[in-house]
């Protein structure tokens, strides 16, 4: 009977003595979150639980497994297996833990700072910084897991010794995957990349969307993702569009007749302009930048407060001009010579002129 009572009244302890402690850190830290609304700190760390009940049930049992008497031709593997969980589940909880305090700072530098820029810039480093102790926490993890078996700690001063060549040899066969992993914390904390930023990469234009230590997500403005690796924005150019301030400059340009009537499609611009969300009001313009034998081009700025509105600007400028012309000038639009033109309106001073020459031909 003893056999029998004892493994219940430990093991069931335990279980039980894990569950009532979790039950009492939770609503612990339920009662913090209530009385802390603006930190998310106290809900995150509630996200630990599973990984902290698991620590504290682990830790139970392989304190306790001895007096259980259960198994005891096993009772070494089994306490070598609790204690790899306990290992593991101690990483996980380190890991959770370090992302709710990361998460928490992050979430208070964003509210104190209204720079979109400074904000995107802050939010890959601390990314990175989570994949850096993430890779670091794991790899602690499984190196203390192997030395809990006694051939792996014998083992342990032939390891140490090869160490250095291991590390050469390693490095030479890793050599893209290093470059990467430098790259991307060149990137994290060299702001030459931001989550969030409007890039322009082998003619695709997106937003960067993932930023790891190994590469680097592009979302195009068609839904596709394009995957490269970090190494790229470090070895070739790349257009950023959000860098610095959030604020450009677009351009539209049309190909024109000649007599295309410029300061018509001035107030025409402005009053598209004015009309526009998107147009932030800092600035406008429209000039003639060059000719040919048949055309002129005719160049339109304006402005936006980011990359998205001076799209839309930029679209809608140039298909309500285009409408324009061709219901109200369309002698305006570039022609072919040998197909019948409308002609321009004459102004007085060009009819009282060829009046003037058929008087004096006759």
């Amino acid at each position: 009977m003893e056999n029998l009572v004892r493994p219940v009244i430990v093991i069931g302890g335990s279980v039980l003595l894990t569950l009532a402690i979790g039950w009492a850190t939770d609503r612990l830290l339920r009662k913090a979150d209530q009385r802390d609304h603006d930190s998310p700190l106290w809900e995150l760390l509630r996200r630990g639980r599973i990984p902290y009940q698991l620590v504290l049930c682990a830790a139970l049992l392989r304190g306790s497994y001895d007096q259980a008497k259960l198994l005891e031709q096993h009772q070494v593997g089994i306490g070598r297996a609790l204690t790899l969980v306990l290992i593991g589940s101690a990483a996980w909880l380190v890991i959770r833990i370090a992302a709710a305090i990361v998460e928490t700072t992050y979430s208070r530098y964003a509210r104190a700072h209204r720079d979109p820029a400074r904000v995107r810039r802050v939010r890959t480093q601390v990314e990175l910084i989570m994949r850096v102790v993430s890779a670091i926490v794991i790899v602690v993890a499984i190196a203390s897991m192997l030395l809990t078996f006694p051939a792996m700690r014998a083992a342990g001063a032939s390891l140490l010794a090869s160490a250095g060549i291991l590390g050469i040899v390693a490095g030479v066969a890793a050599q893209s995957t290093l470059s990467n992993i430098f790259a991307g914390l060149q990137i994290a904390f060299g702001d030459m990349v931001r989550i969030g930023d409007t890039v322009v990469v082998d003619g695709e234009w997106g937003t960067v969307e993932e930023i790891t230590l190994t590469f680097l997500t592009v979302r195009t403005w068609d839904e596709r993702r394009i995957t490269m690796p970090v190494s790229y924005f470090t070895s070739k150019p790349f257009e950023n569009w959000s860098r610095g301030t959030p604020q450009m400059t677009g351009t539209v340009f049309w190909h024109l007749d000649h007599s295309a009537p410029i300061e018509a499609m001035r107030e025409k611009l402005r009053d598209i302009l004015r009309e526009s969300p998107a147009w932030d009001g800092r600035a406008y313009g429209l000039v003639m930048t060059d000719s040919t034998p048949n055309t002129v081009e005719v160049r339109a700025l304006m402005t936006a407060k980011d990359s998205d509105d001076i799209w839309t600007i930029r679209v809608t400028v140039r298909e309500q001009m285009i409408t324009w012309l061709a219901a109200e000038h369309p002698y305006a639009l570039p022609r072919v010579n040998t197909a019948d033109a409308v002609r321009p309106p004459r102004s007085p001073s060009v009819s009282a002129l060829r009046t003037a020459v058929d008087l004096d031909d006759l």
